[in-house]
């Protein structure tokens, strides 16, 4: 038994440099113009029977606008960044940066007091693995690019160092085939 996992990047919520761990924005004004841009190619996905999201705000405001309907997925939520909620790469790397160097170079590591990158990537294969397998059934999930970069590392049973060298863009779409354990990437053409 199949199942194909379409995953969608939420739309952008601020400039790459002003990203912030845990970031509890919804899509900024460039977020929007881009989605109602990409729209009519994404529209189409909310066909699937399931329809999920991960309960981060860009990530719900991405699935309403684009008519999904979308159920918000716990297991979906961004990786638990602890202390460093709400800063900026460049904030923390100012403050601790024997810690991120740390965090960046070892998947247990966590420094800032939260979850663990190989910890992230688990939950996040584990969302994928239990997902229902009905042949041909479609799901489409909106979530955020760190959560679409786990579950690529995990579907692909790459090394948890890959996740760093993995760029998700917003509102790009990636599908996973497959099954429990064997998850395969599905690269589309343009229609």
């Amino acid at each position: 038994m199949n199942v194909r996992v379409s995953l969608v990047a939420a739309a952008r919520g601020c400039s790459l440099l002003a990203e912030r761990f845990d970031d509890d924005r919804p899509p900024d004004p460039a977020g929007w113009r881009a989605l109602e841009s990409a729209a009519h190619g994404l529209v189409p996905l909310g066909a699937a029977a399931l329809r999920y999201c991960s309960p981060g705000p860009r990530s719900r405001a991405t699935g309403r606008a684009l008519g999904y309907a979308p159920l918000a997925q716990p297991a979906l939520r961004e990786c638990d960044m602890g202390r460093w909620r709400g800063l900026t790469l460049a904030e923390v790397a100012a403050r601790e940066p024997r810690a991120v160097e740390l965090w960046l170079a070892d998947p247990l590591a966590t420094p800032h007091g939260g979850e663990s990158l190989l910890a992230f990537i688990a939950r996040i294969g584990g969302w994928l693995d239990t997902r229902p397998a009905d042949d041909g059934g479609a799901i489409v999930a909106v979530a955020e690019p760190s959560v679409i970069r786990a579950a690529l590392v995990y579907a692909l049973q790459a090394a948890p160092q890959t996740y760093w060298n993995l760029d998700v863009r917003p509102l790009s779409t990636v599908t996973l085939t497959g099954w429990s354990g064997r998850w395969h990437l599905s690269l589309q053409a343009p229609a």
